[in-house]
């Protein structure tokens, strides 16, 4: 019986195990839905608001981005944030953290390894977002952003850019997913990378 009761308590933990990152990736998917869905008002059919946010979202994206007057009239109200008491910092966080990891400006996009101990010999991996920090008094240093694991967090070192040495074979969405992950690869992955 208590080895019923153990093969029954293991199989559940690997149903978990299993459903898990499928039932949260579809509950935020679909929190995300019904939240920009209930933006429009409730009389329309349901999933018509999603339609109508998302179509509205890119007029504006392509209208920002490509025609003078409404490139200006968004930088006018960037500017307007960026120069509001306390809106600004709010403003100014939000909107670097966002084009770090989109967009054109991307500053995720160098993946290097740092040896953040030499006896033993310990390598972390990291994105390199200064290379150069001589304009704030520190000579041959470089700021590289350290992502935690299982987590959307992060910290940041300063260290000798003698202790950095550039990711190779490994682009830089392969970097993060590696250093969210906590450095675990399936046997597929590295089974299709050597077919590969």
């Amino acid at each position: 019986m208590r080895r019923f009761a153990a093969v029954l308590l293991r199989s559940f933990l690997q149903g978990l195990l299993l459903l898990s990152p499928i039932a949260l990736t579809g509950y935020l998917l679909y929190t995300i839905f019904i939240n920009v869905d209930n933006l429009v008002p409730a009389k329309m059919p349901p999933g018509i608001g999603f339609v109508i946010i998302v179509v509205t979202v890119t007029v504006i994206g392509f209208l920002g981005t490509r025609f003078f007057i409404g490139k200006w009239i968004f930088d006018s109200f960037a500017n307007l944030l960026e120069h509001t008491p306390g809106v600004k910092y709010i403003y100014s966080a939000i909107r670097d953290v966002i084009k770090s990891f989109v967009g054109d400006k991307k500053r995720f996009n160098k993946p290097v390894w740092v040896c953040v101990n030499t006896h033993p010999e310990i390598w972390r991996i990291g994105f390199m977002t200064q290379g150069d920090m001589t304009h704030l008094g520190l000579d041959r240093k470089v700021a590289v952003y350290m992502p935690h694991a299982y987590a959307i967090s992060g910290w940041v070192i300063v260290t000798d850019a003698i202790n950095v040495k550039p990711v190779k074979d490994m682009t830089a969405g392969e970097a993060m997913k590696f250093a969210v992950s906590g450095g675990i690869t399936t046997e597929e992955e590295d089974n299709e990378k050597i077919k590969l």
